[in-house]
């Protein structure tokens, strides 16, 4: 059940995308449960394979499930925007090939005591990286009505934010809001009678706001994309897995800004920027799972396939 559970996203599309060469450099950005990485590790003979997770027991588990192939991986303690601190630490110049699956590991979204799930009673934290700073308490008992209601508008895409940051502060103001499922009550309280019948789970979209502010998933993104692209060797490919508008749009706009040449005004009759394009986008509209895929693995369905190969 498990391995129905923790399948990888768009993998044969992945594998496919990166066009692995046995004797190549991989980094695997976004490890997980490692489903991904054991596929290119398959693949390689003098090959290397990087992979990095923010979370130390992704790292911990993947000792085991990749275990034939440890002599040509490496396991990193970090996170995926650190990617140039990272192959600069290996003393690798460059990567044949680099994937980042942006969602949140099934391991991650199972294991209640995270606090990632409003499905399952937990201490407040959603942290990726439990070494880190700040957790969802601190988050949801300490940071202005304001602010609040900005990052559950902007990052949840949530309609209700104004009245659900008001009522998170009504809370707070009587008692801290210790874990999820008070959380989940307190958002529940704040939504019409129709928003509470929808199909989705009223407390989803905020939830989702305000793991992506405890991670600082976006800002990561956009950083990863300026430092990963000018690392690539010529040839290589990027692969990057979005499972949220928010995060597409930043893929999207970072690797459009890459393949871009000339941006000398149109009536110039001649370039005089001299700007050449560093890439050249593989598929110029996302790759999306298959219904069969999206049948077996429910959690495919969002998912965004977009790739890029290095000039």
């Amino acid at each position: 059940m498990s391995e129905f559970i923790h399948r990888p996203v768009l993998l044969d599309e992945c594998i496919q995308a990166l066009d692995i060469r046995p004797d190549g450099i991989y980094l695997d950005g976004t490890l997980g449960r490692a489903g991904h990485s054991k596929e290119i590790a398959e693949r390689l003979t003098t090959g290397r394979l990087i992979c990095v997770d923010r979370d130390q027991a992704a790292l911990d588990a993947a000792q085991e499930r990749l275990a034939p192939w440890l002599d040509k991986v490496e396991l990193v303690h970090s996170n995926f925007d650190q990617v140039d601190r990272i192959l600069d630490g290996l003393s690798l110049p460059g990567a044949d090939g680099m994937l980042f699956d942006l969602g949140v590991s099934s391991p991650q979204l199972d294991d209640g005591s995270r606090g990632f799930s409003y499905m399952a009673d937990a201490p407040l934290d959603m942290r990726m990286d439990r070494g880190e700073g700040t957790t969802a308490a601190d988050i949801v008992n300490g940071w202005p009505q304001d602010e609040l209601r900005r990052i559950i508008a902007q990052y949840g895409e949530e309609r209700y934010a104004p009245q659900i940051a008001g009522a998170i502060l009504r809370r707070r103001e009587d008692r801290p809001i210790a874990t999820t499922l008070e959380l989940v009550e307190v958002i529940k309280s704040a939504m019409p009678p129709k928003a509470l019948r929808e199909k989705q789970h009223p407390a989803k979209r905020t939830f989702q706001a305000i793991r992506i502010a405890v991670n600082d998933e976006l800002a990561s993104v956009e950083r990863m994309l300026r430092r990963a692209v000018p690392r690539l060797n010529r040839g290589g490919r990027l692969a990057a897995i979005t499972f949220h508008s928010l995060e597409d749009r930043i893929v999207k706009t970072g690797l459009a800004e890459f393949a871009r040449g000339c941006i000398c005004p149109p009536d110039f009759p001649v370039c005089v920027c001299g700007r050449t394009p560093d890439i050249r986008l593989v598929n110029k509209k996302p790759i999306l799972p298959t219904e069969e895929e999206i049948q077996e693995n429910p959690r495919a369905r969002s998912a965004k396939l977009r790739v890029a190969e290095k000039l």
